[in-house]
């Protein structure tokens, strides 16, 4: 089946159909891992966002119940080059096009990711609109335009948890007994009983699960839940998770986040979460013209010299020069410059733009999670 691919510039890309069958709109955007895919299509963090994946070649592995982040997938769509007929590989519980259609994924492939990369590199990411069967492309360039920007966008009240729930508590990749024997085996487990408080803006579960291999019971509270609910918990710590959409747009969450800093306790947050706490400071915020995402880009860390290679998905950033004075700059992107961490000076309060779980990329930046439970075991 034809499918089109239409971007608000005008630009529009004719390939076939993937996935479901129908018609989805987002802003496009672009991810440079080479694997993968799975836990990107579930990785809330993409809500509201037609991913494109760079490698050529897409599902090779198939799809399984333990690559999942999430319940279902929350792209809004999938583009593809050359998108395998085939599942290969033990863990694989059937194919990807199976998958999209399933969860209703609209996707398009053999279309040139190169070339729309490069558009979207040099033009910055735009918004556009997959549509299957015979569609004219006119009329999709028209409905791409219309469609709202990301910046203003509240996305996060699409993906967080209805109600606050406890981690372990059998999740559905609990069923997957390969699991347990991929997962990286933590530095140290908690001396003493830990218990986090994890606010859900789109929590990816390889969060979940390094925190609890290093030995941590994890409650998780949705987004709009008010500091003083959080803290009431008595958590030895609160971390603050990644998600989409754009930080400015949260003032409820901006407000929860500096009720926590107030309070005296632990508290680490990645991606939207170091945007939050940045913007609970007093700190602004602002669009990256194509963002990072990837699970190949080198962050520094600034006390030790040492390059770490991570995986990233954010597509907002902070403006450095208007963090407090009483807040020190831990980590710089090397590909940009762009700030990728930062923590209280006198404080356990500390954060990373990027996704140290590791899901899909390499765990380089796992030792946060010691430094955290760290923190928490001094207290």
């Amino acid at each position: 089946m034809q499918a089109i691919l239409a971007l608000e510039d005008g630009t529009w890309y004719e390939g076939t159909a993937a996935g479901a069958p129908g018609e989805t709109a987002g802003e496009v955007v672009f991810n440079t891992s080479m694997t993968g895919y799975q836990e990107i299509l579930t990785d809330p963090s993409y809500a509201g966002q037609i991913v494109t994946m760079t490698c050529p070649h897409i599902g090779n592995y198939g799809v399984a119940a333990g690559d999942t982040e999430s319940g279902t997938p929350k792209v809004s769509g999938f583009i593809m080059r050359e998108p395998s007929p085939i599942a290969s590989n033990w863990r694989a519980s059937g194919s990807l096009r199976d998958y999209l259609v399933h969860h209703n994924i609209v996707a398009i492939g053999d279309i040139d990711t190169r070339a729309l990369t490069r558009l979207l590199r040099s033009a910055g990411v735009m918004r556009g609109v997959i549509a299957t069967g015979q569609m004219d492309a006119g009329e999709l360039v028209e409905k791409a335009r219309s469609i709202p920007t990301m910046e203003g966008s509240d996305l996060v009240r699409v993906v967080t948890t209805e109600q606050a729930f406890d981690w372990p508590s059998a999740p559905p990749t609990a069923s997957d007994p390969t699991v347990g024997e991929l997962l990286l085996a933590p530095e140290r487990e908690a001396q003493r009983h830990l218990m986090v408080a994890a606010y859900d803006y789109g929590l990816k579960w390889n969060i979940l699960r390094r925190l609890a291999a290093y030995g941590c019971q994890i409650r998780v509270f949705p987004a709009m839940a008010p500091a003083q609910e959080v803290l009431a918990s008595k958590p030895d710590g609160v971390f603050l998770s990644n998600g989409p959409g754009d930080p400015a747009a949260l003032p409820y969450a901006i407000e929860n986040v500096r009720g926590v800093l107030e309070a005296d306790v632990p508290v680490f947050g990645i991606c939207l979460g170091h945007q939050l706490m940045a913007l609970a400071m007093g700190a602004r915020t602002f669009k990256l013209k194509f963002g990072h995402r990837g699970a190949n880009h080198p962050v520094k860390r600034l006390d030790t010299g040492k390059v770490e290679i991570t995986s990233q998905n954010h597509g907002f950033a902070v403006a450095p020069d208007t963090l407090p004075s009483d807040v020190k700059v831990t980590h710089v992107n090397l590909y940009d410059g762009t700030l990728e961490g930062f923590r209280h000076r006198t404080r356990p309060i500390f954060c990373v733009q990027y996704h140290p779980e590791a899901s899909p990329g390499p765990h380089d930046a796992d030792y946060l999670f010691r430094e955290f439970l760290d923190a928490m075991e001094s207290r």
